[in-house]
């Protein structure tokens, strides 16, 4: 990205001035390195969401932004019902409520190197992962609209998992408002059975060892210690989520006119909060949400089950579960006043500080953990929200890496066999039924996750807690 279209606001904050049809200034975290390397169309992109219909303060984007489809991925956006404010499909992505859970098991790396093969394969037929996959759950019409209701709390009363789970799970593990009617049946036929799914792309599972500390009080609230032993599964709504934001970024577009919305790029095609459609949209998107909790709820009881094959005392209690891929309503404090917005996260983790109403008791003093995802055979971090970084982005993260190349450029650079050979040569056990998309997810095709942690540190975003780096990854 070319430096010179852009105001340096400090170490690791950039800012673009209203120009144009820009309603708000764009606003762009991350160090001088990363955003030289940033693609020109995140520049174009953070700007098109910046003339939206009543956006709030700016538009945003994390230090592993990358080129989306209509907002960049890794873009945060706030809109206001009361003043025209819409509702984007593509500023919540095709993967609604995509996000990661991070179990906590009071293993060491000692405790699993020697079951480390056990493990991976007891992993491995526990939990369906790929193209296509499909879990053991097949479910009815009835069951369907429940589930859509009902999120992890109804995989819960069925036996999925338990209660005290849904105090570490965003929203309790229930969004309200969802429409489960306002979701297709083929969006429905597509997910029947597909809970308790990866899914394929840059879905996983992982074992991971907390290999550095970075915030000794924090970590020790978080219950994480050096060599500890943690999960972390990261995947969404598969294609349930994947189909209605196709459904409804077809509709917007085919309104736009209708409805008044000039359109800076179709890719960003919208509807007004208070509109039938935005209101249809938003009903959907939280049954999707609701689908995602759920699905990573049945996935734990899973995970759970091959964890007691071969360590029948580990209970695998959960740190926190937090999506990336939302729009939620919250209560934002902008020019000294109290705001009800809807905040578009896209490829962007709520990492909301001390003392938030939204977290759960045992965290309300600490602040929320913010989970940052890696790649297969790359880091991964547990961070903390902060009381400065509210007043930033609406109290919001990088939410990963971010994508430096193309996935046709790794298949052109990569392949899957020799990554997993490499990984294994370096004690991290994969498993896969695609070398393809081994190749597509290897680790060169991302950004450095050290740097991208360190800018959103730096510029407040949220507080470093503990590095975690692989030892079986499951792929999708």
């Amino acid at each position: 990205m070319e430096l010179s279209r852009l105001q340096r606001c400090g170490e690791n904050q950039w800012h673009i001035a209203p120009y144009g049809k820009m309603r708000v200034p764009a606003v762009i975290f991350a160090s001088e390195n990363l955003i030289r390397a940033m693609d020109e169309k995140v520049y174009e992109q953070v700007t098109n969401v910046a003339k939206l219909p009543g956006i709030v303060k700016a538009s945003y984007a994390m230090p592993d932004a990358h080129w989306g489809y209509g907002f960049p991925i890794g873009g945060v956006a706030a809109f206001d019902a009361d003043q025209g404010g819409v509702i984007s499909a593509g500023g919540v992505g095709f993967d609604i409520s995509c996000g990661v859970r991070t179990l906590l098991t009071g293993l060491t790396l000692q405790d699993v190197r020697s079951a480390k093969e056990k493990l991976a394969d007891a992993l491995w037929q526990k939990i369906p992962a790929g193209v296509g996959s499909r879990g053991k759950m097949s479910l009815n019409e009835r069951e369907m609209n429940a589930m859509l209701r009902g999120g992890a709390k109804w995989a819960v009363e069925l036996g999925y998992g338990r209660k005290d789970d849904l105090q570490r799970v965003e929203e309790g593990g229930c969004i309200p408002g969802a429409l489960p009617d306002e979701v297709s049946e083929r969006a429905k036929k597509r997910q029947r059975e597909e809970m308790g799914t990866l899914g394929s792309g840059n879905h996983y599972l992982e074992v991971q060892h907390v290999a550095q500390i970075h915030d000794r009080q924090i970590a020790a609230a978080f219950e994480l210690q050096q060599g500890d032993i943690v999960l972390s599964i990261h995947c969404g709504s598969r294609g349930l989520g994947h189909q209605i934001g196709t459904e409804f970024l077809t509709r917007m577009v085919a309104a736009a006119t209708q409805l008044g919305i000039d359109l800076p790029d179709r890719e960003l095609a919208c509807a007004p909060i208070a509109s039938p459609l935005g209101e249809a949209y938003l009903g959907a998107m939280r049954a999707a949400i609701n689908c995602a909790l759920a699905n990573r709820q049945i996935i734990t009881h899973l995970v759970r089950q091959a964890f007691s094959e071969i360590f029948p005392r580990a209970e695998l209690p959960l740190l926190y579960d937090v999506s990336h891929n939302t729009c939620k309503v919250e209560e934002h404090l902008v020019e000294g006043r109290k705001m009800q917005l809807f905040v578009h996260r896209k490829g962007a983790t709520r990492a909301f500080g001390p003392g938030h109403p939204a977290l759960p008791a045992p965290l309300q003093k600490i602040g929320q953990p913010v989970l940052i995802g890696g790649t297969m055979g790359t880091a991964s971090y547990i961070l903390c929200g902060t009381e400065p970084g509210m007043d930033l982005a609406f109290g919001s993260a990088c939410h990963g890496a971010g994508r430096a190349m193309s996935r046709h450029q790794a298949l052109r650079q990569w392949r899957g066999s020799e990554v997993v050979q490499h990984l294994a040569a370096n004690g991290i056990l994969i498993r896969s039924r695609s070398m393809r998309g081994v190749a597509e997810e290897a680790p060169g095709a991302y950004k450095d996750v050290d740097e991208v942690v360190d800018a959103a540190h730096r510029a407040g975003l949220a507080r470093t807690v503990a590095r975690l780096e692989p030892v079986i990854c499951i792929k999708g």
